[in-house]
């Protein structure tokens, strides 16, 4: 291929703006908050679960206080209606009014029974409860401190974004400026060669793959036409010549 030897030292440039361009692109998929935001984020939903969890273990002791609760209704008014019967005195054989004395005595040992259990149900829920609470919290603090890293994220990504549509600009009016035939060429020599299309030929090195060319080469380097579009031996891309070529 031919090109005018100041099209070709342009690729230089269309490299330079590509390579700006993949190092913007590598900064924004590499943002540290973005890591950051992903450990939180799998954070928060374990965080969730436990306040899901938390909050079963509360509902479950507040059916369970409800239930001692409702246990104690009849027993309490089986007692206040057997002592109104021995008080009033409608119970005259001594026999019945014995049996009535037992079961108040009955009814009173279980009534500090059911007591007890609803004491008892009433501290795991006090307890619960606060742990539930602290899941809250917990879940609450980790999702501040998810905004704050987006935020923070959201304002990297934004730079980034500006600095990329800015090297777009330069880049497209670069490559405005080589033929056609050649950005072409170039375009298909960095998809395969990792993004790098052209590199410079420097003291007989090619800047691409780092390697010296050999003596062979380099002599038909030297004997190349100016316009003749020269490619590295080892990697392929086009190998732009200039005064630090050492040729």
């Amino acid at each position: 291929m031919k090109a005018a030897a100041e099209a070709q030292r342009r690729l230089l440039d269309l490299q330079a703006s590509d390579t700006a361009i993949a190092q913007l692109d590598h900064k924004r998929n590499t943002l540290p908050e973005t890591t950051e935001a992903r450990s939180l984020q799998a954070e928060r939903a374990r965080a969730a679960e436990h306040v899901i969890a938390a909050e079963t273990v509360v509902s479950d002791l507040e059916a369970e206080q409800a239930k001692a609760e409702s246990d104690l209704v009849p027993v309490r008014e089986r007692l206040a209606r057997d002592e109104r019967r021995v008080n009033d005195g409608s119970v005259a054989d001594p026999k019945a009014l014995q049996g009535l004395l037992d079961e108040i005595e009955h009814l009173k040992k279980r009534i500090v029974d059911l007591e007890d259990a609803q004491l008892e149900a009433m501290e795991r829920l006090e307890e619960a409860r606060a742990v539930a609470e602290h899941a809250v919290d917990a879940k609450g603090a980790i999702e501040e401190r998810m905004r704050a890293v987006l935020k923070v994220r959201e304002g990297k990504l934004g730079e980034i974004a500006s600095e990329r549509g800015q090297r777009e600009i330069e880049r497209d009016a670069i490559a405005a400026a080589v033929p056609a035939d050649l950005l072409a060429l170039y375009t298909r020599v960095a998809e395969k060669s990792g993004g790098v299309g052209a590199a410079l030929l420097r003291q007989g090195r090619c800047g691409g793959c780092q390697l010296e060319a050999t003596s062979a080469d380099l002599n038909r380097y030297r004997a190349a036409d100016d316009d003749e579009v020269l490619r590295c031996e080892e990697c392929n891309r086009i190998l732009v010549r200039t005064s630090e070529s050492g040729l």
